[in-house]
């Protein structure tokens, strides 16, 4: 089949049904693809959940270099999303247009994390620097790669929003596993099995199993993927053409912006909670353990929860729900002052955390379906790398806020750390999110999106809004 033009593409048949009236996404068991979300998870909940306690407090790299590599890594980072994604919606392959990206980053991903905690021994000063940057960017790079083509696939195999949702929750629930494994079990590792807090052959040992199970996982999934094939008939979308349409359609900067206080908020307790464990709590590293398993219990026991209130009032009321549950927990791990007060607040965290997971990418995919039908082409690639330009924001934001730390309470590093790290980290890890998801809860008020997809035609650039 020739590949169309635009106008030869009547407008009103709906854009994810296959000829003879199939449905794409019964091509792709929900659980297969679900599963990828392990796989992508536990490399970069890893990196973001250790990599600060390993260069800046282990390796004593300063805070302000770690910033600025930080702010660099949001600026390819921005640029490289979109690129990613447009390549992946120009692919055409026999084997589709996502799964050859899969299949490719995976390894690379593996390879830049072994060598991101591995750096030789004895490494300091600008070339600890330089290791640092290059390795953690290459990272970013091939998680960038992974991520535009996994996040595509979800609105094109699950066109409609009750499976999408079933689709959605499933991989939400297999990051929630990836992030026991990743970040509650990582410190135990890291520190205690492997190697100890001073040391960083533990980080090593880890990255390797790490990278191994994650590209064992990814390949499963991917090989187990059902393209639709009539997206790849299409016209081949153009990039200046495509984000022109992108950048002035009003969903995308609400919804992007008003997501991305959640994602940088959560990129900042990442980073910070070893620390935060550490000095702020003053426990041992390994006793994260206890906090982060307790946010990732409640949060996979919540999606079932979430799941249900998105049946009965939407995605889009039951999204502003979950960011105020997210924003009121940052208030209780403020006034923690021991494990047991910490482990209650992230207890209300994980549940509203747990919304967060079960609703943002269903009010994006909202947009992504008005989008496809109101142009015809699918570019969920080049639309999805658009939103992450918001949310990989978090490297120049966490990267500023841990700056911050150091003009305020003195702390720079490991080897110097001020006089009060305990309150540094109670900062950084409760205040900054605080904000961050309080401005969220507020934008959300007030944004409007597509209803999701009913089977109803719809005139072309009149797609019915839940504004509720």
């Amino acid at each position: 089949m020739a590949a169309a033009s635009d106008d030869a593409i009547p407008v009103s048949s709906p854009p994810t049904q296959l000829a003879g009236g199939g449905r794409p996404g019964a091509r792709t068991a929900p659980w297969r693809y679900a599963i990828g979300m392990f796989g992508t998870s536990v490399p970069i909940n890893m990196i973001k959940g250790s990599i600060l306690l390993f260069y800046v407090d282990i390796l004593g790299l300063d805070v302000r270099a770690y910033g600025i590599v930080m702010a660099i890594y949001a600026v390819i980072d921005a640029i490289d999303n979109p690129v990613l994604g447009y390549l992946s919606d120009r692919t055409r392959s026999r084997f589709g247009r996502r799964r050859p990206w899969l299949l490719l980053g995976a390894p690379l991903l593996g390879a830049s994390m072994i060598a991101l905690f591995s750096p030789p021994s004895g490494l300091e000063g600008l070339a600890l620097v330089l290791w640092f940057a290059v390795f953690a960017i290459t990272c970013e790079l091939f998680d960038s790669m992974l991520n535009a083509n996994y996040g595509a696939l979800l609105p094109e195999l699950f066109p409609a929003e009750e499976r999408r949702a079933v689709a959605n929750a499933l991989r939400q629930g297999f990051q929630l596993i990836a992030m026991i494994v990743s970040l509650a079990i990582t410190p135990v590792l890291t520190t205690s099995v492997f190697g100890s807090e001073e040391s960083t052959g533990g980080f090593t040992t880890t990255a390797v199993l790490y990278a191994l199970l994650a590209v064992t996982v990814i390949t499963f999934m991917a090989l187990g993927v059902r393209e639709n094939p009539r997206h790849s008939t299409r016209q081949r979308p153009r990039f200046l053409r495509g984000m022109g349409q992108i950048l002035s359609n009003p969903s995308f900067w609400a919804v992007g912006l008003t997501g991305a206080c959640y994602s940088i908020a959560l990129a900042i307790v990442l980073s910070g909670i070893q620390l935060y464990v550490r000095y702020t709590l003053g426990l041992p590293v390994a006793y994260s353990f206890f906090l982060q398993a307790a946010v990732i219990l409640i949060a996979a026991g919540g999606l079932a929860l979430w799941s249900r209130m998105i049946t009965r009032i939407g995605a889009l009321r039951t999204w502003r729900i979950a960011f105020v549950v997210l924003t009121a927990s940052f208030v209780a791990m403020f006034f923690a002052t021991g494990l047991l007060s910490a482990v209650a607040a992230g207890i209300v965290m994980g549940m509203g955390w747990s919304g967060m997971m079960a609703t943002n990418d269903l009010v994006v995919a909202r947009v992504l379906d008005a989008d496809a039908a109101r142009t015809g082409e699918h570019r969920e690639g080049l639309f999805l790398s658009a939103f992450g330009v918001f949310g990989r924001l978090n490297g120049a934001v966490t990267g500023l806020a841990l700056a911050s730390l150091g003009v305020f309470f003195g702390y720079n590093s490991g080897a110097d750390p001020g006089s009060r790290p305990d309150l540094a980290f109670r900062v950084y890890l409760c205040a900054y999110p605080f904000a961050l998801t309080l401005i969220g809860a507020i934008a959300s008020r007030f944004i409007t999106v597509p209803a999701p997809q009913t089977g109803v035609d719809t005139a072309p650039g009149c797609p019915p809004r839940d504004g509720a």
